[in-house]
């Protein structure tokens, strides 16, 4: 029996999982404003994975109106 990780499958989604947090943070930071505060959604980002980035991309930013 083989139980070895398939790297083929995971390694796309943890590149993803990268580039969408550090993307989410550059932005968080250059905001001037978000809806809740910035230490907070640093964390969600960190520790949310995936979904935590996409939440603030669709829930944490204001609108620059």
């Amino acid at each position: 029996m083989n139980s070895s990780i398939p790297w083929s499958l995971i390694m796309p989604l943890l590149i993803l999982q990268l580039i969408l947090a550090v993307v989410g943070l550059i932005s968080l930071f250059k905001a001037e404003a978000t809806r809740g505060p910035k230490w907070l959604w640093a964390i969600i980002i960190l520790c949310g994975n995936v979904l935590g980035s996409v939440a603030y991309f669709v829930i944490g930013r204001k609108d620059a109106a």
